[in-house]
């Protein structure tokens, strides 16, 4: 192998990335020594910042008995307790948790379960599943197919399935044209209307995220657009999947996002926060009712991976939800996220190439304008967010950029903020200031 070449592949082929060598608490550390505040949590996933030693000892210590068992064929004392936990800290009537290995694979899996739920409930003609423009759900082909991020799907368009989106509900950029104050929901409304497109005995499921995560980065929907989305999945009998993969185990101030809106959903995938970083691991929740609709049909759920609900990635995730409720970690971060989000409102509010400031919690979006009366984005070939992110790295700040499409899903940029839920308020000012610095100088270059 030649010197420095690396036989990884990598995103970018061209780029040179520096090499970690440790974590800390909100802070990673390279080779070189350099210390990084990580305003990212690596990408909303270090929910609880690195080294916790709770979780490394869990981790070590399941390991030292056993690491792995057929699922299918076993269960184990850590996994039955890790589901118990979750169900605590979900909405009511939610019943029982499936693992998997990722944030992919649980929404591949509340596809597929909800899919076995209409046919055991003696609808089998309905399979078709609706999700949202500029959303994202997964990287897999069947995610790809509900996600609604063109530049993500684009080269693999001919191999998707043909999976039925409608308008984001993203009030900032209203895709009406209107005000949300006397807007009528039309958003909510258009589910109803391609619902009856579609034709109803064809549909199973409409599938959002309840916080929209990075490709809308942190657009919070009111109250009414919930309730009204709930209301239409009811009449048709179409299941509520809440892609919880981002915002769940605490990232908006609640246990899930969904709790905001004062709506029980159907199914919910969670990952990122589930594990903290410290495991692969992902779930779905699932309510009685799709439940009840399996065991009283076939009894048997017919979905399942390799490393779903192996020992030691569910005794990492236990000991990191267990970490989150002794330490009042969801509570702290509903508010922490009030306070990051008024530093942000006080200190980049008035700059002329920041259009909007958004979020719940630990999610937090900032979304970069050419012209904050026009809400006209920046050329995309600028990478404005991209060069904001740079500079920040340089400065010691770990910044997510390359948000693109947020204002049509195609142009547009916006930069997501989604620190570890543990960070300090001196750590906030800190990474405020660089973010700042850094946004003035590079737009007035």
């Amino acid at each position: 192998m030649e010197q420095n070449k690396s036989n990884v592949f990598t995103k970018s082929l061209s780029k040179e990335y520096k090499h970690i060598d440790h974590g800390e608490g909100v802070f990673l550390y390279d080779t070189d020594g350099k210390r990084y505040l990580d305003f990212g949590a690596g990408l909303a996933v270090t929910n609880i910042g690195h080294g916790v030693k709770e979780v490394v000892d869990a981790i070590s210590e399941q390991a030292a008995k056993v690491c792995y068992l057929n699922g299918g064929a076993f269960t184990s004392d850590v996994r039955e307790e890790l589901a118990g936990r979750i169900i605590a800290l979900a909405p009511a009537g939610m019943e029982r948790v499936f693992f998997c290995s990722g944030g992919s694979e649980a929404v591949e899996s509340m596809s597929k379960i909800a899919r076995q739920y209409q046919i055991e409930s003696g609808r089998p003609s309905k399979y078709k599943i609706i999700s949202r423009w500029q959303s994202y759900h997964g990287n897999t082909f069947g995610t790809l197919s509900l996600g609604g991020r063109p530049s993500w799907r684009s080269r693999y368009e001919n191999l998707l399935l043909h999976m039925p989106h409608i308008a984001q509900c993203n009030c900032y950029r209203c895709p009406y044209g209107l005000e949300c104050s006397s807007c009528g929901l039309p958003c909510a409304e258009e589910l109803e209307r391609i619902i009856k497109y579609e034709g109803a005995d064809t549909v199973a499921a409409f599938v959002l995220e309840p916080i929209v995560g990075t490709t809308a980065t942190a657009t919070v929907p009111p109250v009414e657009y919930f309730k009204r989305i709930r209301e239409i999945c009811d009449k048709y009998d179409v299941l509520l999947c809440c892609d919880e993969v981002i915002t769940g185990l605490g990232r908006t101030g609640k246990a899930f996002a969904v709790d905001h809106f004062g709506v029980t959903p159907d199914l919910i995938s969670v990952a990122k926060g589930l594990g903290g970083g410290y495991v692969p691991i992902g779930a779905v929740i699932a309510h009685k009712k799709v439940v009840d609709a399996i065991a009283n049909g076939s009894g048997i759920l017919e979905h399942s991976y390799t490393f779903a609900g192996m020992p030691i990635s569910c005794a990492g995730a236990n000991a990191v939800v267990k970490y989150i409720t002794d330490n009042n970690i969801i509570e702290k971060a509903a508010a922490s996220g009030e306070l990051l989000l008024n530093k942000l409102k006080n200190a980049l509010g008035d700059l002329p190439a920041v259009g909007d400031i958004r979020g719940k919690g630990m999610l937090i979006g900032v979304e970069l304008v050419e012209d904050r009366e026009t809400k006209k984005p920046f050329d995309a070939k600028l990478n404005i967010s991209g060069k904001i992110s740079a500079y920040c790295l340089e400065k010691g700040l770990i910044v997510l950029s390359g948000v693109t499409g947020t204002a049509d899903g195609v142009s547009g940029e916006a930069l997501q903020i989604s620190p570890p839920l543990t960070i300090s308020e001196e750590e906030m000012d800190c990474a405020v200031s660089i973010l700042k610095e850094a946004i003035v100088s590079v737009t007035r270059s």
